[in-house]
Parts: C-alpha cells; sequence; structure tokens
C-alpha cells in the first residue's frame, strides 16, 4: 500500500510538471483504474470500454438518448420469424492495419466470439447458431431462438471488430496490439501508468475527429485527478468521487459534466464456485438477506457520495422501465437481521470482502463494515488493483467482492450477465434454472409490455436467494477542462470523440 501511495505521489509531481502543449497534444484522460487486457472477447472492465470505445467502432452505437444507430452497419433487418438478422454495412471503411472491413471480417469476429476457448462472450451470444457472408457488404446472423437482446450485443464488444489479420495471432497478440476501424489507433501501453492512441486518417468518418490522439492515465485517487486536472496536467477526469464534484463545478477554469447511469455497484458472494464457496454466505441465502438488511444504503449515500448517488436494490436504474417497484430499497433493520442468522443457524459471520484500489471504495467498504457489525458480519477487508480482483473472483479465490457494471439499455445486459447460470460475469456461480427461464422467455419478445413480466419473474427469483447485493446506482461525474469543448457524456458511460475539440 505504502508503495502504491508513492507510486501516485509520483505520479501527481510528473504530471503537474507537464509543459504547456499547443491545441494538437493529445487529449491527456485520467481513467479511475487500470484497464485489462484490450481485447473485447475476453475484458469486462469498465475502462477498457472507454479506451475502445475511442480506439473501435461497433456495428451499433448508441445515441445520446440511448437509442439504438448506425455506426459500421448502415441498417439492419429482421426476418418474419425473427431467426435472422441482416446487417448491410457501411463501404469503405478500413481497419488500422489497412485492411478491408467487410462482412467476411465481422463473420470472422463474431465467430471467434462464440466459439474461441478463451472467449468470455460466449453465454452472450448462446442464441446465436451462425454468421454467414451473404455478399461483401451484408451478413445475415441467424438464431436457434428469437432474441430481441441482439441489437444490444452488436452495439458492444459482440459487435465490435478487430482486424482478421490481428485474429490469425494469439490471445496475448490480440490483446497487446489491437487493430480495429475507429477514429484512434493503439501507439502503446505501459500497464498501471498510460496507454497511447493516435488519430487514424484512415477512419471513414475522419472529417469529424479533431483531436490528435489521447493519452490515458491510470490514477486511482480521486483527489489526485482533481488536482492535477485543476493544474492543468489533465483535460479530462473520469468518475471524479461526489465530494469533489462541488469544488470541480465551481473553478472557472473547469466544468463538471453529470449524467444518470446505468451503472450500479454489486457485492458479489462466491455460492458455488469452489472450496470458498462453503461459507455460510454461500450457503444460505438468509445469511445474504441479512446482510443486505444490515445496510443503510440511504445513509450510505450522504456520507460517502455526498448525496450524489442513487441509493439501489436491484441491476435496474430506479428510472428504467424493467425497475421494479416491488422491490424497493430496503429499510436498515438490524433486529431483522439478526433473526434471519439465527434462521440460519449462526450468530457471528465471518468473510472477507475484496476491493478495488479507488479511496472512494475503501470509504464504501469501511461504512458498510461498520454497519454490518451490528447485525453479527465480522467483515475484513482487503484491497487489490481491479485485474488481480478480477482475476481471483473468476477463479474463486473469494468470499465476496465489491464489482461494479457500467450497465445497459437492454435488460439483458443487466442482471442476466451477473446472474444466468453461465452469466459471464456470474463469478460466484450462481445457478436457478427457473431464472434461466424466465430470462430466455423474456428475450424472444419484442415490445416492453410482452418482455416485462418475464423479468419480474426473474427479479422475485433473484430476490429471494441474494447472490448479489446491489448497493447503489452511481451517477457519472467528469471533470472537464474549460479548454475542451463539444463533450457528451452519456448514461452508458462512455463518450465519442465526433466533434470534440481541445482550444489553445
Amino acid at each position: 500500500m505504502r508503495l502504491l501511495k508513492l507510486a501516485a505521489t509520483g505520479l501527481v509531481a510528473s504530471l503537474m510538471a507537464a509543459p504547456t502543449f499547443a491545441a494538437d497534444r493529445p487529449l491527456n484522460v485520467a481513467l479511475h483504474f487500470d484497464p485489462a487486457p484490450l481485447d473485447p472477447a475476453t475484458d469486462g472492465s469498465y475502462t477498457n470500454r472507454i479506451v475502445t470505445t475511442l480506439m473501435c467502432d461497433s456495428l451499433i452505437d448508441l445515441s445520446p438518448d440511448m437509442k439504438f444507430v448506425p455506426e459500421l452497419a448502415t441498417s439492419w433487418d429482421w426476418s418474419a420469424d425473427r431467426l435472422s438478422l441482416t446487417v448491410h454495412l457501411r463501404d469503405g471503411v478500413v481497419f488500422q492495419d489497412g485492411t478491408k472491413f467487410d462482412a467476411a471480417a465481422m463473420v470472422a469476429n463474431l465467430v471467434r466470439y462464440k466459439t474461441a476457448a478463451y472467449s468470455t462472450r460466449k453465454a452472450e451470444m448462446s442464441a446465436i447458431t451462425s454468421a454467414d457472408v451473404v455478399d461483401p457488404l451484408t451478413l445475415r446472423i441467424s438464431l436457434s431462438r428469437p432474441f430481441a437482446p441482439l441489437i444490444a450485443l452488436l452495439a458492444n464488444r459482440p459487435g465490435t471488430p478487430y482486424s482478421p489479420k490481428l485474429l490469425e495471432q494469439g490471445r496475448d497478440a490480440i490483446a497487446a496490439n489491437p487493430v480495429c476501424a475507429g477514429p484512434f489507433a493503439f501507439k502503446e501501453r505501459v500497464a498501471q501508468d498510460h496507454i497511447t492512441l493516435e488519430r487514424f486518417p484512415g477512419y471513414w468518418n475522419a472529417s469529424a475527429i479533431k483531436l490528435s490522439g489521447v493519452i490515458f492515465r491510470t490514477i486511482t485517487d480521486s483527489n489526485v485527478r482533481k488536482v492535477n486536472l485543476a493544474a492543468g496536467a489533465l483535460d479530462m477526469a473520469h468518475q471524479l468521487a461526489p465530494t469533489d464534484a462541488g469544488s470541480v463545478a465551481a473553478n472557472s477554469k473547469l466544468r463538471l459534466a453529470k449524467s444518470p447511469s446505468l451503472g450500479f455497484v454489486p457485492i458479489e458472494f462466491n455460492v458455488g464456485n469452489g472450496k470458498s464457496a462453503d461459507t455460510p454466505l454461500g450457503r444460505d441465502p438468509r445469511v445474504r438477506q441479512a446482510f443486505s438488511l444490515a445496510i443503510d444504503r440511504v445513509a450510505l449515500n450522504q456520507v460517502a457520495f455526498d448525496g450524489q448517488y442513487v441509493p439501489s436494490h436491484q441491476m435496474e436504474a430506479p428510472a428504467s422501465a424493467y425497475y421494479d417497484p416491488a422491490f424497493p430499497v430496503p429499510t436498515r433493520d438490524i433486529a431483522a437481521a439478526k433473526k434471519l442468522l439465527a434462521a440460519a443457524g449462526v450468530s457471528t459471520v465471518a468473510f472477507t470482502l475484496k476491493i478495488g484500489t479507488d479511496p472512494l471504495d475503501g470509504q464504501v467498504a469501511q461504512i458498510i463494515q461498520s454497519m454490518v457489525k451490528d447485525a453479527g458480519f465480522d467483515m475484513k477487508i482487503v484491497s487489490m488493483d481491479a485485474a488481480a480482483l478480477v482475476a481471483d473472483t473468476q477463479a474463486g479465490n473469494f468470499d465476496a467482492s465489491m464489482l461494479l457494471w457500467s450497465g445497459r439499455p437492454d435488460p439483458d445486459g443487466n442482471a442476466p450477465i451477473w446472474l444466468t447460470c453461465k452469466g459471464f460475469t456470474n463469478w460466484g456461480k450462481y445457478c436457478n434454472p427457473q431464472l434461466d427461464e424466465a430470462i430466455l422467455q423474456g428475450g424472444s419478445f419484442q415490445s416492453l409490455a410482452e418482455r416485462l413480466p418475464f423479468y419480474k419473474k426473474a427479479t422475485a427469483l433473484y430476490m429471494a436467494d441474494l447472490p448479489d447485493v446491489v448497493i447503489y446506482h452511481y451517477s457519472l461525474l467528469w471533470g472537464l477542462s474549460a479548454k475542451l469543448s463539444g463533450f457528451q457524456g452519456r448514461p452508458d458511460g462512455l463518450w465519442r470523440p465526433e466533434n470534440m475539440v481541445l482550444a489553445p
């Protein structure tokens, strides 16, 4: 921990000493944790998507009002039986290595996402039976069942193509030197320090890209991000601490951008992933329910987040049409929590919560630690970098982990990712076939009225078992230099570089 603190202090000094650049210098952006390897087939990291969104276009994009709009695709059509989707591609697109983007290239990527041994996209793509070239600018995706969330998938990692030449290489080489079809090309990466992207002149929409490049710097301490932003060493700071929002907004040299978020923070429990699942928390849902009841989410929001975030209990944001009002945020009830523990045959539950290195995560964990102690939980806290946290959780080397999900506009991209038996972030290995069936049915229909009853059923099943306890939905808080114009944050937590300008 002391070494990390010293490293952060050194970074402050080096960034604050940075010289003044002309307007054509790269945009300096601070990320709040280091991205995992930059491969959409393997990553599940929020900061990865921030980086790859600037590197890579997808078939479909999300508009600021969260509507699906064309990007590398120009249009798409469902078959009458909803068992295939025909996708029409943009002409004249090339990858950053000069390779032409066409239907064959997209098919190769879809096949990799679905079949590669290392791919974590398999569960998401289980409904896809094949992807076929119709002509050089048309492909057809065939399904085993009607699957409305396919559009949302194609606006996310599975719809993001890498160069076919790159795919011929091994997994490590793909992540080390990613090549895609987007506005900025990958230049270099120094782990735990920075990722450099440079403007790609062959981009199909190059006239809309005004920035010469982007340098992403990993700065886990929000105060350090704020200090460097105020000093002019950064042009943008991702995910400011809520307690820093006021001072940034009051600084005439800075701007605060705030957006409601689809993203949430769950505590995932190990209920079936190896020996670490054999604990009272892993075995008995009553213990997990007691844990949830011991937390005062409203007080947590005021103390840790200065009231900027949204206390939550579900994976759908409260403003979502799929939010179920039958399960509101629970009121803290220590007596009820102790009663549940007694029914489970325990009075004290000792376990370890693993968290990231963001100081705000540490503060949240400490507040929760104090709250749940009153009910009989002896919670230890272990902090580790994001990659190690994800690796340990995936491997089953955890009792509980506090994680983060950036959220999706389609409900299939939220709870099902965490809770279905083969969900790719279901690292606690929870499995309820009834829940899986409800999700399966919900994705088979197109309209809200048809889908909603199935997702409500899934929510009721999940709330009974609580393999994940949602604590809050966060707000998106970006700190920006007043010299930066054209920025538009979106509820998915991402931003697009089109028409962003950095003044001298």
